[in-house]
């Protein structure tokens, strides 16, 4: 489950970076449901005229649950974020845009997975932006 996570982050990083998920591998670690966040938020992005920079980096996942005996097994997980080396672009003015004053730097994240066919994929990832870790 920890592995699907860290490949899920990975490629959601670069996803994020160039705001469009082609060329990723986004879809071998996170279900339909994931995915259509994801993509919502690279929408927004594209719409904005936006991409991401620098480094988004995360520490101290664990998982907080597990079911193993369910017909299809189930996890959930927590982290912390931590956006400070973390960037919002305007490719649009060629400048980066501040972000909010009361932005905490690091806040809680969240997923849920399931095992499906044997390998753990992410099914919802939410980030607690006021939930400070």
């Amino acid at each position: 489950m920890l592995a699907a996570y860290a490949h899920m982050w990975a490629e959601q990083t670069k996803a994020y970076k160039k705001a469009d998920a082609t060329g990723t591998d986004l879809e071998k670690y996170a279900t339909l449901d994931a995915l259509g966040q994801f993509r919502n938020d690279l929408a927004r992005m594209r719409q904005a005229g936006t991409v991401a920079r620098g480094e988004l980096t995360h520490s101290g996942t664990k998982v907080t649950s597990i079911d193993l005996k369910a017909k299809t097994p189930k996890a959930s997980l927590s982290d912390c974020m931590d956006i400070s080396k973390w960037q919002t672009y305007s490719v649009k003015k060629k400048q980066v845009l501040p972000l909010p004053s009361n932005q905490p730097l690091r806040y809680v994240a969240t997923a849920e997975a399931e095992r499906w066919n044997g390998q753990w994929l992410v099914t919802v990832f939410t980030t607690h932006g006021n939930e400070k870790c």
